[in-house]
């Protein structure tokens, strides 16, 4: 089971964002893979700050992690969906990625001025907008969407170089990737790590580049990918798709696909959280005497009854009609506001009925007044 990612990286929930990065480094250098070799225990503990801090440290996925806790990161919930990456998901690449983001560095001996491994290049990630009408947030739905992203090259095969020209370790990053400036001041000697310009960060070149992709080893090609939403998701939720986004160039890692959730309006129904609301009008002979009408819901037509002597504006709730709640469980309610109807014109007949209905009350009836609270 998941540990709760404020526990993981020992901090507050209301933990600042300069404390919160103290506290990552720390637990980050402690488990770090470049000072526990071999040690799956410290590899796991390194994977796990990594994910805590990469929820934590962006505001809008911490605002969610906050609501809804691990449901909303967990593959089935979320990221919303996907989530965020699960810990199971969060492999040890995206943890490094995730320390070099946060200190600029990958490796352990780069942060304190040591040796330095080849940068491995990422793909873009890429976002893509879902539109889902009510029935398909009540229920969740497998969706599929078409995306235009960068692919594998198919006349190289990704490899960047025409048939048969292997790459070649580049000769002025020595196949790291990246290119140390040193310069020194009077506060001392500072040395800035910048990608290396010769071969694009990937630490190798190509002698005969491909034709059709130049030696980038990818092209724009359109994919269909299927999106499983949950129940119960909402406008602005998003989950991620991880590894569906643009492909790195010459074959290194996919970046990834960020879908944001968006409800189309519906003719009858608007949303209140997991319930949702309606109006009916009924005539003034239906709110005295009581009636059962039709109603629309998310799964057809239904029988409503009306109750003698209902008010106008009096609301009806239809029991686990509403929608799906993300977290699993309950399901919402459907509210029914009644609205009775006042004639607008009246024939002679209809004039003397109501005549007749007044007599029967008596003497003209006191209006009643009463405070309205908002």
């Amino acid at each position: 089971m998941k540990r709760d990612y404020y526990e993981v990286l020992e901090v507050d929930k209301g933990v600042g964002e300069a404390d919160l990065k103290k506290a990552y480094r720390k637990m980050a250098m402690k488990f770090h893979p470049d000072k526990n070799p071999g040690d799956k225990v410290a590899e796991d503990k390194f994977k796990e700050a990594a994910e805590a801090y990469s929820i934590l440290s962006d505001s809008q996925k911490r605002a969610q992690y906050d609501q809804f806790g691990h449901a909303a990161t967990d593959g089935g919930a979320g990221g919303f969906g996907g989530g965020f990456g699960g810990f199971a998901d969060f492999d040890l690449s995206d943890a490094l990625r995730t320390f070099m983001e946060g200190f600029g560095s990958s490796s352990f001996d780069d942060f304190f001025g040591g040796g330095g491994g080849h940068r491995r290049r990422r793909g873009g990630d890429m976002k893509a907008t879902l539109q889902l009408s009510l029935e398909e947030v009540a229920e969740g739905v497998t969706k599929t969407i078409k995306v235009k992203r960068m692919d594998g090259c198919d006349s190289c095969g990704g490899t960047g170089g025409e048939s048969g020209a292997m790459p070649s370790r580049c000769t002025v990053c020595n196949g790291s990737g990246q290119v140390r400036q040193i310069s020194r001041s009077l506060f001392g000697q500072f040395v800035n790590v910048g990608e290396c310009s010769n071969c694009g960060g990937t630490g190798e070149v190509i002698s005969k580049p491909c034709r059709k992709c130049a030696g980038d080893g990818r092209a724009k090609k359109t994919a269909e990918i299927k999106v499983k939403v949950p129940a119960g998701v909402a406008a602005g939720n998003y989950m991620t798709l991880r590894g569906e986004g643009n492909a790195g160039p010459r074959g290194t890692e996919r970046g990834d696909l960020v879908v944001f959730f968006d409800e189309i309006e519906h003719k009858f129904f608007t949303r209140h959280g997991e319930d949702i609301i309606t109006e009916v009008e009924i005539s003034f002979s239906q709110a005295a005497l009581g009636d059962k009408i039709e109603v629309p819901t998310l799964k057809g037509m239904v029988n409503l009854t009306i109750p003698p002597g209902i008010q106008s504006g009096q609301v009806l709730r239809m029991r686990s009609k509403g929608l799906g709640e993300l977290r699993g469980g309950k399901r919402g309610d459907q509210l029914v506001k009644i609205q009775v109807s006042t004639p607008t014109k009246l024939n002679s007949s209809m004039k003397k009925l109501f005549e007749q209905l007044a007599s029967v009350n008596g003497a003209k009836r006191k209006s009643t007044v009463r405070k309205v609270n908002f």
